[in-house]
């Protein structure tokens, strides 16, 4: 049994859901243009090679790795001469993106407010005022 097809949808919700929102938040249009993106290399496979990616689009990819959206694997062939040729491809990672779907937008930890020290306060704070 092959994979689900990655939808649009899913892969922009796992990309805004990698996105740490201490660097910077994702916008949704920015998320789906690059999930558009990524899907154009891919179309319904779920694997490409390497070597069809411009450096910038291999920078998105790179970025899309970190997220753990995207992995890379590599397999070595012997050409009729030989030589070892290495073909680099990249995967989906299907397992993560369902987890960054189902998780929701990855947040950084709430500023914890320091508990209020009484003991901070001077001592004439606990004096009422004078009642003339």
């Amino acid at each position: 049994m092959g994979l689900a097809v990655i939808t649009i949808s899913e892969l922009t919700s796992a990309i805004r859901n990698s996105i740490d929102s201490s660097s910077r938040e994702m916008e949704e249009e920015e998320a789906y243009d690059l999930a558009h993106r990524v899907l154009n290399f891919f179309g319904y496979s779920d694997r490409i090679i390497d070597n069809i990616l411009e450096p910038e689009d291999r920078d998105a990819f790179y970025m899309l790795e970190d997220a753990g959206i995207l992995t890379t694997e590599r397999e070595e062939t012997t050409l009729y001469d030989g030589r070892e040729w290495r073909i680099h491809y990249w995967l989906f990672r299907r397992e993560r993106i369902d987890q960054l779907i189902n998780q929701g937008p990855r947040r950084t930890e709430a500023r914890v407010e320091a508990e209020f020290d009484y003991d901070e306060l001077p001592d004439d704070i606990w004096q009422r005022g004078s009642q003339e």
